[in-house]
């Protein structure tokens, strides 16, 4: 499936290179050496887009979402016991997962 134009512009704002390979051949939207970002608009795959920032072995994590979201994305990243950042997609809340 083709990603949205809001996908696109939020994966742009993002610190580092787009669409950078992680293990079993998945992606992660975007990342530099330290930082793994991920965006997700999508309630079903929040807890996928978790897994690619635990598995992508950079230290600081951060998922964005819609703010109607964020509570549903931060008790996911406990749940899988993720510790990083979440923000909404303007970036003007944000909330550290520890």
């Amino acid at each position: 499936m083709s990603e949205t134009q809001s996908h696109k512009r939020a994966k742009a704002k993002a610190p580092g290179k787009t669409e950078v390979p992680i293990s079993r051949g998945r992606r992660l939207d975007s990342a530099t050496k330290k930082t793994a970002t991920e965006i997700e608009r999508n309630p079903q795959n929040i807890a996928k887009a978790v897994s690619r920032l635990k598995d992508s072995g950079r230290p600081r994590k951060v998922l964005q979402v819609p703010q109607p979201l964020l509570k549903d994305a931060v008790s996911t990243m406990r749940k899988k016991g993720v510790r990083g950042t979440v923000k909404n997609l303007s970036g003007t809340k944000r909330t550290s997962v520890r």
